[in-house]
């Protein structure tokens, strides 16, 4: 979910254990030379969805800590691909934690249905984070 921490965690765990780091929100604005928001924007959460997979099935992930945008877990694919790689890990914080975080932050691009509030793809993602992570940080 925006909001967890993935890249501030992952800069300081990939630092600590002496790993590269890899954010795929960045390699995705790079790829599409838009921000996350102008790619939803212009061409559809699905398209970012589309996006997110062709950088998560090409990034090399050996001695990498990768981190994910939050809509990576729809796709059995890449998160087949993750977990063959090594472990994944699911930075596991409350709603009301995520909303405070995100509107201190610029708006970005959600990769979910318009129609969806906040906490409806909160809702629908953690079973999701759940299933596929191998350790769950609180």
């Amino acid at each position: 979910m925006p909001g967890a921490g993935k890249s501030t965690v992952g800069v300081l765990l990939a630092k600590l254990a002496g790993l590269d780091f890899n954010d795929t929100d960045l390699a995705i604005q790079r790829h599409a030379n838009a921000t996350l928001q102008e790619i939803v924007d212009a061409q559809g959460y699905l398209a970012l969805r589309a996006m997110e997979e062709e950088v998560l099935l090409t990034v090399p992930l050996a001695h990498s800590v990768i981190a994910t945008g939050g809509s990576v877990a729809y796709s059995p694919a890449i998160m087949q691909r993750l977990r063959a790689a090594g472990p994944v890990v699911y930075l596991q914080v409350e709603l009301a934690t995520l909303c405070q975080r995100i509107a201190a932050a610029p708006p970005r691009g959600i990769a979910s249905d318009s129609a969806h509030s906040f906490a409806d793809v909160f809702r629908e993602r953690t079973p999701l984070y759940e299933r596929y992570a191998s350790h769950t940080v609180t």
